[in-house]
């Protein structure tokens, strides 16, 4: 008889500000996405409070009066962490905590701790531990006293729950060591890169949860892992896939997020040199989603940010599905498709196809008879 492991969560608030006339409505739809990261870190959000702000209070982010608010919620329920939408400064966050006398995470905080829990691989634990490190170094004043009262939990995985005893000098050293141990790994990385030839690199990109997994092992034919939840993979998976008789290489990336951690994506450089090399981005974008539109903003930030965005790019709107009477029209460079229904697919593989060929055409010109065109 197989017992059923009991799933213990940690009761959380989350915290949000409407600043200097923004909308009370998107920032309610950014604690949307706060809960749900919140529960994919082992949080149960009990409740969210929102506050109007001309500008973030330098000592505390918000006002006294939500505070109070805030510290009468916490009295009354056994809370353990709250969770701000918001970056807060190192000073924020020592003067919150010791107001609430329990756990303040910031979005960012949040974000790597999840990050912590799905590494798997030696390498994603390194870059994880890299950038949660670089995170705590501002941070280490003030901050092992309250790590002693904490039980671990969300934001204590990782250097945090490990390594109390630790101070500036080690945690430099360590940061040292990680850079250190990722360079050797890019190398060898670079190399594997170089060894795949001058194939053509299709890369898929995308905000977290998405369906690029789903897609991946669609189109190549594979079992690449992929779960309904956020950031479930982290490491790039590459796969040789063949479109009639034309061989390139496919790869799925980490995906992304609004205000992804800048130490993540430092230090995660290797594995986006997948989307840097790359000759073509697919784009995947869950249109079911209210805030695809801005999922697609924030891909193109972070694009940008990796000297990405004007790479040629196919936007693959995946999870028509879930969409009712919506009119469907596709082209070149926009495609609805549903990866797990396989909705749409032959328009996909036939535009892939014409694309990789052009560039192929171009990379290998003595061996194009061996590659003719298909109908679209």
């Amino acid at each position: 008889m197989i017992e059923n492991k009991k799933i213990f969560y940690e009761n959380s608030i989350v915290v949000g500000a409407v600043i200097n006339n923004g909308s009370a409505i998107i920032v309610n739809e950014f604690l949307d996405e706060l809960c749900f990261l919140a529960e994919t870190a082992g949080g149960k959000v009990l409740r969210r409070f929102i506050q109007k702000l001309e500008k973030p209070n330098p000592k505390t982010f918000i006002g006294s009066g939500k505070i109070q608010e805030i510290q009468f919620f916490i009295k009354n329920n056994d809370i353990s962490s709250v969770i701000f939408d918001d970056e807060l400064s190192p000073s924020q966050q020592l003067n919150l905590e010791k107001i609430f006398r329990c756990k303040i995470i910031d979005r960012t905080g949040l974000i790597l701790d999840i990050f912590a829990q799905r590494a798997k691989t030696s390498y994603a634990k390194t870059q994880v531990q890299l950038a949660q490190y670089e995170y705590l170094m501002p941070r280490l004043k003030g901050l092992w006293t309250h790590l002693e009262r904490q039980k671990g939990g969300i934001g204590m995985r990782g250097p945090g729950e490990t390594e109390i005893e630790t101070d500036r000098r080690i945690v430099r050293d360590k940061v040292s060591l990680l850079k250190k141990k990722l360079s050797t790994i890019d190398k060898q990385m670079s190399v594997q890169r170089g060894n795949r030839g001058k194939l053509v690199r299709v890369a898929l990109v995308g905000y977290t949860n998405v369906g690029k997994s789903t897609l991946m092992n669609q189109i190549s034919k594979s079992k690449v892992f992929a779960e309904d939840k956020l950031f479930a993979t982290l490491d790039t998976t590459v796969r040789k896939v063949v479109i009639e008789n034309l061989p390139f290489l496919l790869s799925d990336t980490v995906g992304f997020i609004r205000k992804l951690p800048t130490q993540l994506i430092e230090s995660f450089k290797s594995t986006l040199s997948e989307i840097e090399e790359s000759d073509i981005l697919l784009h995947i974008v869950d249109v079911s989603h209210p805030n695809y539109q801005q999922h697609i903003d924030s891909v193109d930030v972070i694009l940008n940010e990796i000297n990405c965005g004007d790479k040629e790019t196919i936007i693959v709107f995946n999870k028509v599905d879930k969409l009712k009477n919506m009119p469907l029209k596709n082209s070149k460079t926009k495609i609805y498709i549903s990866a797990i229904e396989k909705l749409n697919f032959d328009f996909l593989k036939n535009t892939l196809y014409e694309k990789v060929s052009k560039i192929h055409e171009k990379r290998f010109p003595y061996n194009n008879y061996l590659y003719p065109k298909i109908e679209s």
